[in-house]
């Protein structure tokens, strides 16, 4: 039976993560307000989500977070590296405007997904030690599940990939968390394994949030909307703290 509620429970984060990329979809004329809001969603779901995950697992598991956190610097600086020397030119960038870089959002997409899986496993974990710590866990996924698909398309957009690609990512995230809950079915992930993959995510987070999201999101420099999109930055990252402490 708990089974049968984490399968459901995580149709349900599917659902949420399909909506969340469709609205990123509709109204992709006003990317630079949604990619302004996700860049505090993903600061957020760092700060109040990944990190206190993480330290509760030390805590619990009675072990040393130190590794996690030297994962977040590598996951921060590995995707530097791939984006400045693996997946874009950045040489004459200025000279021609119309040069796209869809591999980068095609890799940021996959990483996402990774996680939306690592969600499943942690909603089918959850009901392995019991049915309401699952609720609990599937609750804070189907809620963040909506800005996952948002950032998801939003990602694939600004990086110039064409509709279709940002549709194909976006159900790739949305079936993840399925297919994480079924894997719990048969296989189980050890906390000191789960703390490095968080940390790792974490340093992914920042960077493309500092890195990528934000510059683009003011890029249009234009001094009458600056408000209004520092304003987005920090009701996505309240949201995600409203949502997290919500969930406790």
């Amino acid at each position: 039976m708990p089974a049968v509620s984490a399968v459901l429970l995580t149709i349900a984060a599917f659902v949420s993560t399909c909506v969340g990329g469709l609205f990123a979809l509709r109204y992709r004329d006003h990317l630079h307000y949604i990619l302004s809001f996700t860049a505090g969603v993903l600061l957020g779901v760092v700060s109040f989500h990944i990190l206190p995950e993480i330290f509760h697992l030390a805590h619990a598991q009675s072990l040393d977070a130190t590794g996690a956190m030297i994962a977040m610097v590598v996951g921060f600086l590995l995707f530097h590296g791939l984006e400045k020397f693996v997946l874009i030119h950045n040489v004459h960038e200025a000279d021609y405007a119309s040069h796209r870089h869809p591999k980068v959002g095609v890799l940021s997409a996959i990483t996402l997904a990774g996680h939306s899986f690592m969600d499943g496993i942690a909603i089918g974990l959850g009901f392995q030690v019991s049915e309401s710590v699952g609720i609990v866990v599937a609750i804070a996924v189907i809620a963040h599940d909506f800005c996952d698909g948002l950032n998801t398309v939003s990602l694939m957009l600004m990086h110039k990939n064409t509709t279709r690609s940002a549709v194909a990512m976006l159900l790739l995230d949305a079936v993840a968390p399925v297919l994480g809950v079924l894997c719990t079915l048969f296989i189980q992930v050890s906390p000191p394994v789960l703390m490095l993959y968080l940390g790792f995510f974490a340093g992914f987070l920042l960077y493309i949030g500092a890195s990528d999201i934000l510059p683009e999101a003011h890029s249009q420099n234009q001094s009458s909307t600056t408000l209004s999109l520092i304003a987005l930055t920090c009701l996505g990252a309240a949201f995600i703290f409203v949502v997290a402490h919500l969930a406790e």
